[in-house]
C-alpha cells in the first residue's frame, strides 16, 4: 500500500543502524542508505526531546543542497533519558556496566525523533517510550555486557535482546520506538506526505 503511493519518491535513509533498516524492510519500503558524517554535539541547555529532535535535524543539515525534486530524506536520533541526564553510546564495556547499574531498578524514558526533508520542506516528529527495568544483579550485567554489543546503543541495551528479555517489568509505549524508531508515525507520515 505504502510502497505503491511512494513509487514516484526516492526514499533515503540515512542511517547506518541495522536495526532501523530491517524497519524499512517490514513496512515494504525501497529505500536506499546513503551516510555522511556528522558530529553529534548539542547545545547543553537542551533536555529530553529537544536533544532528540536537534540531532536528527543536525544529520540532516549535512544533506543541504543534495536533494531531488523526489527525494524523502530521513533522519533520525534516539536518545536514553534518565533523572534529567541523556545516557548516550558507552565509550567502552566499563562504561556500558555502569549506564545499566544506573538503569536498575528504575524507569527511563526512550525518545526517538525523526527528520523527513524534502528539497521544498522539513517535518520533525518525536515519541517517548517510558521503561522500567527489574534491579538488575552484577552477574546479569555483566553477563550482557560480555556477550552482546552494548556500545553502539544509547543506554547501553538493546530491548530485542537477552537483557530486555529477562530485565524488563514494564513498558509504557511503542515498543518499536525502543528499538530505534517509532514505525507506525513514520508509516502514518510518510502516507500524509504522499497523499
Amino acid at each position: 500500500m505504502l510502497k505503491e503511493k511512494l513509487k514516484h519518491h526516492h526514499i533515503i535513509l540515512a542511517s547506518g543502524s541495522p536495526r532501523r533498516r530491517k524497519f524499512f524492510e517490514e513496512l515494504g519500503i525501497e529505500f536506499e542508505v546513503r551516510l555522511k558524517p556528522v558530529e553529534e554535539v548539542y547545545p547543553t541547555n537542551l533536555e529530553a526531546e529537544a536533544i532528540a529532535r536537534y540531532l536528527a535535524i543536525l544529520k540532516a543539515g549535512a544533506f543541504d543542497g543534495q536533494l531531488h525534486p523526489n527525494d524523502i530524506l530521513i533522519t533520525s536520533d534516539t536518545i536514553v533519558w534518565h533523572n534529567g541526564h541523556s545516557l548516550s553510546k558507552p565509550k567502552d564495556l566499563n562504561e556500558a556496566c555502569s549506564l545499566l547499574q544506573k538503569l536498575s531498578g528504575d524507569t527511563h524514558k526512550v525518545i526517538t525523533a525523526v527528520c523527513f526533508t524534502t528539497a521544498s520542506g522539513q517535518h520533525t516528529l518525536h515519541d517517548t517510550t517510558e521503561v522500567t527495568f527489574k534491579s538488575l544483579s552484577e552477574e546479569e550485567i555483566n553477563y550482557y555486557v560480555s556477550n552482546f554489543s552494548p556500545t553502539d546503543k544509547a543506554g547501553a541495551y538493546g530491548i530485542q535482546e537477552w537483557i530486555g528479555l529477562i530485565g524488563i517489568d514494564n513498558i509504557k509505549g511503542s515498543y518499536y520506538n525502543v528499538m530505534g524508531l517509532p514505525t507506525h508515525l513514520v508509516y502514518k507520515t510518510l502516507m500524509s506526505m504522499v497523499g
